[in-house]
């Protein structure tokens, strides 16, 4: 049997409203709001926080492949799925692969994956996008940020694979070229007329021919779209009922998250399922991908790390424009950072930066982070034993520092006490000065730090523990 073993989704907490966008630009507004990635959070940052959830307590060891996928990864020249691997502490003898430059990526990476997990392999599967629409565009309100992640085996599957389907075919509907800043896209109707609902229409229903179903027999569907009118007319003539077999899209509360947009609508449609449901998951760009899961007897011990809806529910609504434009670099400043980093440190301390290594003293069993050579407790000097340190704690101490300059202030610097030992000093995160409380139970969470030496520097940061 092999299928969905496990399955995690991130959402920022950041809200955009559409009515800031549009009031800004003197324009109209489509309504809602769009989720939106802060100032230390990109494509990255939301594979990676989705596939911790999804990995869970598994031995990361076990993973034999992590296969991420982006239209916005943060390189242009450089694998992400191997920094993804690198924090998870996977080790190093396993695949690595991005998969990039069609919405598609994400539905791609998945049926990749699922071709592999039949040789008896775990593997990982992750998307992130946190696409720029050009400002004063109807694409600048359409577009959300969002993280998904699913775990692919062949062992305590909650889902098995029932089949898949693929269309592959040349069109330009949406665009951007090494010179282009912003996406770009026909205008009017041609992308969803001759491209969407053509591949969406052509896909769904080879994947029924190919599993002898008709679409009265799926139970939900989880539909990749760029919005909920768009995926109507899609579906319209093939079947389907749009309020009892098809998930929502999310476009009023996320908006459209690009390659991460199927896997976090399949993880919204497996924590409502019940066993021997039929789930359909289907993605397009330049074509069209789709598969089929049976829901097993698994679904129902099965515990979520933190649900698609309650994530929307928790929210920060973002009440100006300026700010968004800081946190998108849309307007330039020179901040007066001395942050740098080069690649030789990154290298010699990769361990502690990326999985989060510590020190334990051999002699009196005190954890430390950094690792330093000599214990900082008891003077022992012969060196310290790596342990890998927990990702939530409570707040010891912190400041506000209103002095740095930040897209998002004040910076608050915290001393966290880790579960099981350890203490780190981090930035706190998601949350307003005013709520900081010493005592506050804490997680880590993976974000971006800063650009020094034009290298995007990563590490990790606390949250308010959900």
């Amino acid at each position: 049997m092999v299928g969905i073993v496990s399955y995690g989704s991130y959402i920022p907490s950041y809200r955009l409203p559409r009515d800031v966008i549009a009031k800004e630009w003197d324009g109209p507004s489509l309504g809602g709001e769009r989720a939106l990635a802060s100032f230390d959070e990109d494509s990255l940052t939301l594979a990676m926080n989705a596939s911790i959830d999804a990995l869970g307590d598994r031995n990361p060891k076990a993973v034999a492949g992590i296969f991420f996928a982006s239209t916005t990864s943060p390189y242009r020249e450089k694998q992400a799925a191997a920094t993804v691997a690198t924090v998870l502490d996977t080790g190093k003898e396993l695949r690595t692969m991005d998969f990039t430059d069609s919405l598609r990526a994400g539905t791609s990476a998945l049926l990749t994956a699922l071709d592999l997990a039949k040789a008896g392999e775990l593997l990982l599967v992750c998307a992130g996008d946190a696409r720029m629409g050009e400002p004063d565009t109807i694409q600048e309100q359409n577009y959300g940020d969002a993280g998904g992640a699913l775990v692919i085996g062949s062992e305590n599957v909650i889902a098995e694979l029932v089949g898949t389907h693929t269309v592959s075919q040349e069109f330009l509907g949406t665009w951007r070229t090494e010179e282009q800043d912003y996406l770009k896209s026909f205008p009017g109707g041609f992308e969803n007329k001759f491209g969407y609902n053509r591949f969406i229409a052509e896909t769904v229903q080879g994947l029924l021919q190919k599993c002898h179903l008709e679409a009265k027999d799926i139970t939900n569907a989880a539909i990749a779209a760029p919005s909920q009118k768009a995926l109507r007319g899609a579906l319209r003539g093939l079947g389907f009922d749009m309020k009892s077999q098809v998930q929502e899209t999310f476009w009023n509360t996320v908006g459209d998250a690009g390659t991460a947009q199927p896997l976090v609508l399949l993880a919204a449609v497996l924590e409502r399922a019940k066993p021997g449901d039929l789930i359909l998951v289907a993605g397009y760009g330049d074509g069209g991908d789709a598969a089929l899961f049976r829901v097993t007897d698994g679904i129902t011990g099965f515990q979520v790390a933190r649900s698609v809806y309650s994530q929307i529910e928790v929210k920060r609504t973002l009440q100006s424009y300026g700010k968004y434009a800081r946190f998108r670099k849309l307007i330039r400043k020179d901040y007066t950072t001395q942050d740098e980093s080069t690649p030789v440190v990154l290298l010699r301390d990769q361990k502690q930066i990326l999985p989060l290594y510590g020190g334990k003293c051999p002699a009196c069993g005190v954890i430390q982070f950094p690792i330093h050579r000599i214990c900082t407790e008891c003077g022992y000097r012969e060196g310290l034993e790596e342990i890998k340190l927990s990702r939530r704690g409570t707040l010891f101490t912190f400041t506000n520092d209103y002095l740095t300059e930040t897209p998002d202030p004040p910076t608050t610097h915290a001393v966290v006490d880790l579960e099981g030992g350890g203490r780190v000093f981090v930035q706190l995160t998601d949350c307003e000065a005013e709520r900081v409380e010493i005592g506050m139970p804490l997680e880590l969470t993976f974000r971006k730090y800063h650009e020094g030496y034009g290298i995007k520097n990563y590490f990790w940061k606390a949250r308010p523990a959900e």
